[in-house]
């Protein structure tokens, strides 16, 4: 049985290279600058022009500390958290430095007593408050919530599974002994995946041989029915995802578009990569006998959250429905073990 994680903090600095860290970063900075524009006096009609001189101040020092920490994110990661933290705002006040001298030699502003002091203090509490904005996020999402959550997400994934594979030894104990043995020792290695730890990644190219042992298992009860092309164009196989993340797509396509067709189809399963990202597509036919809308909806919700839970917003799911195929396409960061940030 897996164990949860009673640590509520993630004792890690933010991953500036995560899109949805710097969309929250830009966002909050921008916030403040409204508030403080709004706050100067000159009343409501000179607040948009003192919201873009404060954020032609403001962004451009944000966005340099930003590509900074990017880049000294790993070293970053490697210190003890005070470490890091103390770069991190530094990093920032430095940068709010460079841009008040700029701002002084290009004669854009005048020079005042404890100037460059308070440029600095100024880009060091911004830092600070944006800091702790991250880490009052993180507590709202710590590792043991969204481990909980994932648990149960990955928990709703098992009983559809198991009632296929049931149906399917089912199919062959009479006829084919030997064949019904063979298939409960590949439902054995496909229960211990589906009961790994949903924090415990695993590379690319086992999630496919677990998929590929699945799709042998449904072959075993849909027959010639049930047929399945595999293009893998080029993709790192030792990349890392989250486990059941191919899976349930392909559960998907079988239940909505093989099982209701008497003459069955064929499933597309393209793996591809480009700037480093991952590109997995799962396509079927669009069959005319319907299943329940509500089934396909709680399981594309159930890969949505579970993306979200996994990649915040650097992953996506995308859908394209025509009258022949159905496909889902999941987008994911091409990431490998070390790329991910320590918990």
């Amino acid at each position: 049985m897996t164990s949860i994680s009673q640590n509520p903090l993630p004792n890690a600095l933010p991953d500036w290279r995560n899109f949805g860290t710097v969309l929250r970063v830009l966002l909050g900075a921008n916030l403040a600058l409204a508030l403080a524009a709004l706050l100067l006096p000159g009343g409501l009609a000179g607040w948009p022009a003192r919201y873009v001189l404060l954020a032609a101040w403001g962004e451009p020092p944000l966005l340099a500390a930003m590509g900074i920490l990017a880049l000294l994110r790993d070293a970053l990661w490697r210190l003890p958290l005070w470490q890091g933290r103390g770069f991190t705002i530094g990093i920032a006040g430095l940068c709010a430095l460079l841009q008040y001298r700029l701002w002084l030699w290009l004669g854009l502003a005048d020079e005042a007593p404890w100037g460059n002091a308070q440029a600095a203090l100024l880009g060091m509490l911004l830092a600070a408050a944006l800091l702790h904005y991250l880490e009052l996020r993180a507590r709202a999402y710590s590792p043991a919530i969204a481990e909980a959550r994932l648990m149960a997400l990955n928990a709703r994934i098992r009983p559809h599974f198991l009632f296929n594979a049931i149906n399917a030894v089912l199919s062959l104990i009479r006829a084919q002994p030997k064949q019904a043995e063979d298939a409960l020792e590949t439902i054995s290695d496909l229960f211990r995946a589906a009961l790994r730890d949903p924090a415990e990644w695993l590379p690319l190219s086992e999630e496919i041989a677990l998929c590929r042992q699945y799709l042998e298992l449904e072959k075993l009860r849909l027959g010639k029915r049930l047929q399945v092309e595999w293009e893998i164009r080029s993709v790192p196989l030792d990349a890392s995802i989250p486990p059941l993340m191919l899976q349930p797509l392909v559960e998907n396509a079988i239940f909505h578009g093989i099982e209701p067709a008497s003459e069955g189809g064929t499933i597309q399963i393209i793996f591809s990569s480009k700037d480093d990202e991952l590109t997995i597509e799962v396509t079927n036919p669009n069959c005319s006998v319907p299943r329940q809308a509500r089934s396909n909806q709680m399981a594309l919700a159930n890969i949505r959250e579970r993306l979200a839970l996994y990649y915040d917003l650097e992953a996506r799911l995308e859908i394209e429905h025509t009258d022949q195929h159905y496909r889902i396409r999941i987008v994911l960061p091409c990431k490998t073990k070390k790329d991910r940030s320590p918990s």
